[in-house]
């Protein structure tokens, strides 16, 4: 593979980006979801809070249905593993057909869950396909740069989302660290300041959540 452009590294970095964002908040769904079918509280209120998405669900059995499969709603599981869909047509060069392939069934079991009786099941399938492209990457992808890319936006998600759910100290300090010491070395433009500072607040006695949320989604010059 050649120079990668200003574009392609775009791509890459949100290719990892709402990959990670479809397999997290997969995972927290499939975890709550027999929690939240028999429970007379609506806890999904607090995870729209704790995400920073619109609560336009109304019911829990609304955000059950909606949540994973509603086409047109920007925050749905399928809108973001579309999105994953969009950037991996556009790098198929750099990722190969069959890292798209991995995305393309992704998609075909997120589809195949919501006409489930058993979504679940379907879901664990997508779980899975992510696990395959990212297992693909390291081990079929030639360009560093290109995992590299991946790699960042990948782990920059998944610090974010931590600091929304107030994770553990040392479950996020383990993701920020692994974005401190990869981020440097991917190629991509950053705020050299900001990445000290998430890893600083991280460190500090009283982690500030809000503060790393807040350097984190300006962190990259994208």
């Amino acid at each position: 593979m050649g120079i990668i452009t200003i574009e392609q590294n775009d791509s890459l970095f949100w290719l990892g980006r709402y990959t990670e964002r479809v397999y997290t908040t997969v995972r927290l769904y499939a975890n709550r979801y027999d929690i939240m079918i028999d429970e007379i509280a609506e806890s999904y209120r607090k995870f729209c809070d704790e995400m920073n998405i619109p609560d336009i669900y109304g019911s829990k059995e609304n955000f059950i249905s909606s949540y994973p499969f509603d086409p047109d709603n920007p925050d749905s599981i399928i809108s973001n593993l579309t999105r994953a869909y969009d950037n991996a047509i556009i790098l198929r060069d750099e990722i190969g057909s069959d890292g798209l392939s991995y995305i393309q069934l992704a998609v075909y079991d997120i589809q195949k869950a919501q006409q489930s009786n058993a979504p679940l099941l379907e879901i664990q399938k997508l779980i899975d396909h992510i696990l395959a492209f990212w297992g693909y990457m390291d081990d079929s992808i030639e360009s560093k740069r290109t995992r590299d890319a991946i790699k960042v936006g990948k782990r920059l998600e998944r610090v974010d989302i931590y600091a929304r759910l107030k994770a553990p100290r040392a479950q996020l300090s383990k993701e920020i660290s692994k974005l401190y010491y990869r981020l440097p070395v991917s190629g991509l433009s950053y705020d050299k300041y900001k990445l000290e500072q998430i890893k600083m607040l991280a460190e500090s006695e009283n982690i500030d959540y809000y503060s790393i949320v807040e350097n984190i989604e300006s962190l990259v010059e994208i």
